[in-house]
């Protein structure tokens, strides 16, 4: 595709013939009612999980996906454009807005937490770092893993790298007789 012709150009385009465009929406959904019956009878001889990897819908979802490429070409070509045709959106509907809202009332009930530890000793001999720049090391490397995780629709609701036990919002810097590890919660960046 030339993204140098008119179809690409700043200006209007004059008289465009939808006729290829509605060809490839036919196709696509004829292809999406194919996937539909297919998907209805395999169902009722498989599980979900089975039904999801059986060959007759893998085929079916990469006829789709091609249907969908195709659609996207003419409309590229004709218009210029780069439609987003591939994504789902999910928006509560009007009887939906409670649950949606009781969805986020628990979102932070619903967090766990999870760590990663290290138990790193001194370099032998000379070193560029030292065990003052570990947490300095896991600070960035904590930083690509929140931004993967965001990226991927989780929510971060905090995040800590520190030196010494992992992080204890309870922790009070004082020994407890029933806790194993000792009371210095260590240098910390919290976030």
């Amino acid at each position: 595709m030339n993204h140098e012709d008119a179809s690409h150009g700043p200006a209007p385009l004059g008289s465009v013939d939808p006729a290829p465009m509605h060809d490839a929406v036919e196709a696509l959904a004829a292809s999406l009612h194919e996937y539909v019956e297919a998907a209805v009878g395999v169902r009722a001889e498989f599980g979900a999980a089975e039904a999801d990897e059986d060959p007759r819908i893998l085929a079916l979802e990469q006829r789709v996906g091609s249907f969908n490429a195709h659609l996207f070409d003419r409309l590229h070509e004709a218009l210029g454009m780069h439609p987003d045709l591939t994504s789902s959106v999910w928006e509560p509907g009007a009887d939906d807005a409670d649950a949606a809202s009781a969805s986020v009332a628990t979102r932070d009930d619903l967090a766990e937490e999870f760590y990663l530890g290290f138990v790193v000793a001194p370099p032998a001999g000379t070193a560029d770092m030292g065990l003052d720049d570990v947490v300095g090391l896991l600070d960035d490397a904590g930083a690509r893993v929140v931004e993967r995780l965001v990226d991927s629709g989780f929510d971060v609701v905090e995040w800590t790298a520190s030196r010494g036990d992992a992080f204890d919002e309870t922790s009070d810097g004082v020994d407890d007789p029933d806790d194993d590890g000792p009371a210095d919660p260590g240098t910390e960046d919290r976030r």
